[in-house]
Formats: structure tokens, C-alpha cells, sequence
């Protein structure tokens, strides 16, 4: 299938949605504190489990997943760069929801979205090497990766850093506007994902009916994957669920915003990142309804 026409935003429109996930990151980071970075010095096995499951596990095997399937490189590219992202921070709500290790799953969400701005690009120029077919693709979109990642250090790490800071600071004012923050911040990333397929509404058609399966499968082999592997390891049940949301939960916004900055807008990656963004919040809600209903035989300081 031949590559559609690349979507398209003004310069002003860039700005605002590259501005909107950076509030998004500043909200996340209201609700981080210092405590969950020292709780790595006693929960070294399960942190390790799930920062190796999100970010080598999910990658590889997106990878091997990519070389199989018959897809476009606009698809290809599009899974890789999903991959590559951080956690999304629904998971915190969704390993509750689970009964799984919610300060467990707040602390692997804010290590690697604060790790992302050098882990993300870094990653994804590795898994792209990995596939011959991608190289070539990649390089024609003469990519300034040094761009790139300045461009992550702004919408992702300083957004957190001063949220974290306000958040110490000013902790109870903080308390009253982090929900509106959240609120208004999805509204605004969500208004741009509609503008987005309305104006192009053809292009996204035609990869959708391919996209919508590929992404389901790989969602769902990542959800599996990650919580069989911390099974394998032997960690208490609640953080083999944290581990397993925390890897199928991507940061697709973060994805979508990438591509429009630094990958012209490609649509068949633009697809794959928009429906990630819908179908996780589907399979994450799905996968934490069905663990809620097991129990857990040990209980976990959380």
C-alpha cells in the first residue's frame, strides 16, 4: 500500500500541541514525589522488571513483530515509535483499579517518562537498525535527532521537573487544581487527534482497517508478555499486574506529537499512534476489570 498524503499543522499549531502535552506531563508530575525515586533502594526487583519489560521486551519484540508481518514502513514505524515511549500515566489508575502496586506503578511511570527524553530516541534509532528494510525509510526523513531529543527535554522532562518542584512547594494549593490540569490538558490533546483525522479522514481510512488488528495483536502481546515474564521472575502477584499495565500502557500522545514535529506528519504512523492511544484505554480498563476479580493471596505494602 502506497504511503497517503502526510498530515499537516501550522507552525502555531505545532506549538500549541507540543504546549498542551507538556501541561499534560506538568500533571502527571503533580502527583510524584521524591519518596518514589528512594523507594528503588527496596523495591530493586520489581522496578528492574518493569523498566526492562517496557523498555527492551516491548521494543524487541516489536521488532520480530515488524520483520514478520506484511506492513507498510509508515506502520512499522509507527509500532517502533509506540514502543519506545514511556508508560502513559492512565496505568497508575488502571494497576489500582487491578489491585495491583499503585506506588509501584507511580514510580516506574515517572522514571521512565523522565528517562524518555534520551531512552525514547535512543531506542527507537536502535530498533530501527535492527530493521534493514527501515533504515532507508528513516533516513529520508532527514531526522535531526539532536533536535529531537531537546525537543523531549522540553515537553517532557522540564514539564515534570517543575511539576514535581510545585507540587513540594505548594502541596496543598496543588492538591485542589492537579484534576482540572489533567482535565483540561486531555481535552486539548484530544480536540487535535479529531482536527487531525477530520481533515484527513481519507488517509486515515485507508490504513485503518489494517492498523485496528496489528494494534490489538501487538497491545495485547505486550500486556501478556510483560505479565508472564514478572511471573517468570517471581514477583508477587500485584506486580506482575503492574508490570503488565505499565508495558501495555504507552505514551501514544507523546508518539503523535513526534511525528507530527519530526516525521512530516507520516499517516500511517499518525494511525497506528492514534489508535494505540484509544484501543489501550480499552484493553487496559478490559485486562484490570479481569485481574480485579482474582484474588491475591499475599497482601503488598503499596
Amino acid at each position: 500500500m502506497s504511503e497517503p498524503v502526510s498530515i499537516h499543522f501550522s507552525s502555531g499549531s505545532l506549538t500549541a500541541l507540543n504546549i498542551c502535552l507538556a501541561i499534560i506531563m506538568l500533571g502527571v508530575a503533580l502527583d510524584i514525589k521524591v519518596e518514589h525515586f528512594t523507594k528503588l533502594l527496596n523495591q530493586k526487583k520489581a522496578v528492574l522488571t518493569g523498566l526492562f519489560a517496557q523498555f527492551v521486551i516491548l521494543p524487541l519484540f516489536t521488532v520480530l513483530l515488524v520483520t514478520v508481518l506484511p506492513i507498510s514502513n509508515g506502520m512499522a514505524l509507527g509500532l517502533l515509535l509506540v514502543a519506545a515511549c514511556p508508560g502513559g500515566n492512565v496505568s497508575n489508575f488502571y494497576s489500582q483499579m487491578a489491585k495491583g502496586h499503585v506506588a509501584l506503578s507511580v514510580t516506574l511511570t515517572a522514571v521512565s517518562s523522565l528517562a524518555a527524553f534520551i531512552i525514547t530516541p535512543l531506542n527507537f534509532i536502535f530498533c530501527v537498525s535492527l530493521v534493514p528494510s527501515l533504515s532507508g525509510e528513516l533516513k529520508s526523513l532527514e531526522i535531526d535527532f539532536l533536535s529531537l531529543m531537546l525537543n523531549m527535554v522540553s515537553i517532557l522532562l522540564i514539564p515534570l521537573l517543575v511539576g514535581m518542584w510545585l507540587s513540594a512547594r505548594y502541596g496543598s494549593f496543588i492538591k485542589k487544581i492537579a484534576g482540572p490540569i489533567r482535565i483540561l490538558s486531555m481535552m486539548m490533546l484530544t480536540a487535535f487527534i479529531i482536527i487531525a483525522v477530520v481533515n484527513n479522514y481519507k488517509g486515515f481510512e485507508a490504513y485503518l482497517a489494517d492498523v485496528f488488528w496489528i494494534v490489538l495483536f501487538h497491545n495485547g502481546c505486550a500486556l501478556l508478555i510483560a505479565y508472564y515474564f514478572s511471573k517468570l521472575l517471581k514477583n508477587h502477584e500485584a506486580v506482575n499486574r503492574t508490570v503488565a499495565i505499565e508495558t501495555g500502557i504507552q505514551n501514544s500522545g507523546l508518539a503523535l506529537i513526534l511525528i507530527f514535529n519530526f516525521f512530516n506528519g507520516n499517516t500511517a504512523m499518525a494511525v497506528v499512534a492514534a489508535w494505540w492511544g484509544v484501543w489501550h484505554l480499552i484493553s487496559g480498563f478490559a485486562f484490570s476489570a479481569f485481574m480485579r476479580k482474582r484474588p491475591i493471596v499475599e497482601s503488598v505494602q503499596l
